[in-house]
């Protein structure tokens, strides 16, 4: 399935903090909130939301297609991403701009205190995908990006009939409530995590029931309690694979995504892909930054299988 994968690249500053942010938070001074933690470590990864799911992908042996805007300084990390089979022609430089920076504070409860620099990312909405070449895309992933850029995307999309995936995620607050409903509706799927579900929900002031009618699939991801899948007729919880050690939280959201859209390339029931999807999350949880994991094929399926019965389909992944 050719897949374009649209959504911020960037470089990731993870540093750990050797103690809990809730001992050091006051919440009779919220209003005057003034907080400063030395942390003891700092490392520099290679990052951003598409990128991500796209290194996921290529651990099963996909080849998707980036399709956004990065800095100057992006020729590490596209020599990364095209050693492991990633198509970056669609990356566009921004002359005289950074790659965006995510800089993230973890603490020994694996919360994190996070800050988004946008750099070139700001001029992503300067793309168009009718621009691609070759055949348009049996899929597009709308994932968080410019706003400017999310809102042209869902409308070139349905102008083109393309399936697109819509996941708004950190992009909420700063998306409309008109504009989270137009790319609700005629959306393949929704892909948020639990808080964010409620937040689509309260912004749009759509029920559960009215977003089922709005796409084909929704998924949520609940944390440790798994994930949710929401069909109009019908839906499933998947449970979590525990991890066998928690080293860093950051990408395992994008490594679900990318277990998840590896399954549906195979046109497999989402149950399975969802599935895929969790035990990719383990894997991220238990290396340091987004693209730290790695797998083979045949190593994935056997880890599958402990938790999951696949009915013999994962065998295509490994011939």
């Amino acid at each position: 399935m050719e897949i374009v994968l649209t959504g911020s690249i960037a470089f990731d500053y993870l540093m750990k903090f050797p103690g809990y942010f809730k001992d050091h938070i006051l919440p009779d001074n919220l209003e005057c909130l003034s907080l400063s933690f030395l942390v003891e470590s700092m490392v520099r990864e290679p990052g951003g939301i598409a990128p991500n799911i796209a290194y996921n992908l290529t651990l099963f042996g996909e080849r998707p297609r980036l399709f956004a805007t990065a800095g100057e300084d992006f020729a590490v990390h596209r020599d990364v991403l095209e050693g492991r089979g990633v198509d970056t022609s669609g990356i566009k430089l921004i002359e005289g701009e950074f790659t965006a920076s995510f800089f993230a504070n973890t603490d020994l409860a694996n919360s994190q205190i996070a800050s988004f620099y946008p750099g070139a990312m700001a001029a992503a909405a300067n793309l168009s995908l009718h621009d691609l070449e070759g055949d348009p895309p049996e899929l597009v992933l709308i994932s968080p990006n410019d706003p400017r850029a999310m809102v042209r995307y869902v409308a070139e999309c349905k102008e083109s009939g393309i399936p697109y995936i819509y996941d708004p995620s950190q992009q909420i607050p700063r998306l409309s409530d008109d504009e989270l409903r137009e790319g609700l509706d005629g959306a393949l799927a929704l892909f948020v995590n639990k808080y964010e579900f409620g937040m689509v929900q309260n912004r749009t002031g759509l029920s559960v029931d009215e977003i089922r009618e709005m796409t084909q699939f929704s998924v949520v991801t609940l944390g440790e309690e798994g994930s949710l899948i929401y069909q109009k007729d019908k839906q499933a919880q998947i449970p979590v694979v525990v991890p066998d050690k928690i080293t860093d939280p950051t990408g395992v959201g994008d490594a679900f995504r990318g277990g998840f859209l590896s399954g549906y390339a195979h046109g497999w029931d989402l149950e399975l892909c969802a599935q895929m999807g969790t035990v990719a999350a383990a894997y991220c949880l238990e290396q340091e930054g987004p693209q730290g994991h790695s797998f083979t094929p045949a190593e994935f399926v056997d880890r599958y299988r402990l938790h999951f019965d696949d009915r013999g389909k994962l065998d295509e992944l490994i011939v």
